[in-house]
């Protein structure tokens, strides 16, 4: 079960708040049945303990000028160059995610750019020039349908 350790409240108010962060006190009081003041204080200790990490808004880059082209890259280097290629991802404006896969020193990367050429660029000029670079798939987002953040309770 996710977030054991974790009693049915807290459980709810998390769930609650992956879906609306900007919910008032006291309306998640009401839903939760406790008063403002209670819900305030768990919300306080699920933050303090590191359970809620942060409260974020997701924008979804095709509706604001720019930034319109979502890909998924899945990256094989060499592992003695795995910590080099990981932080010159890291410091890529282009880059919104980076995980490291089970496997022989995969990355998955998401990135965003705001056309093809600039995609293209990101491709030619960072990607296919990280150090150990052994294999690059590349995946287009055509259409999102559901994408859901934060752990499913």
């Amino acid at each position: 079960m996710y977030l054991s350790g974790l009693d049915d409240i807290d459980r709810k108010i998390i769930e609650i708040l992956t879906h609306n962060a900007r919910i008032s006190y006291v309306d998640l009081a009401e839903q939760v049945g406790l008063s403002r003041v209670a819900v305030k204080a768990r919300i306080q200790a699920l933050e303090e303990s590191g359970v809620i990490e942060e409260y974020c808004i997701i924008v979804d880059p095709t509706k604001i000028i720019g930034r319109t082209i979502s890909t998924y890259f899945d990256i094989e280097v060499r592992p003695e160059c795995f910590q080099q290629a990981v932080d010159i991802l890291m410091g890529c404006e282009e880059v919104t995610k980076l995980y490291h896969l089970s496997g022989n020193s995969r990355l998955h990367v998401h990135a965003v750019t705001s056309s093809q050429e600039e995609n293209e660029t990101f491709i030619n000029g960072v990607l296919y020039q990280l150090p150990g670079l052994v294999k690059l798939d590349t995946s287009v987002i055509l259409k999102r349908y559901k994408d859901i953040i934060g752990l499913k309770l």
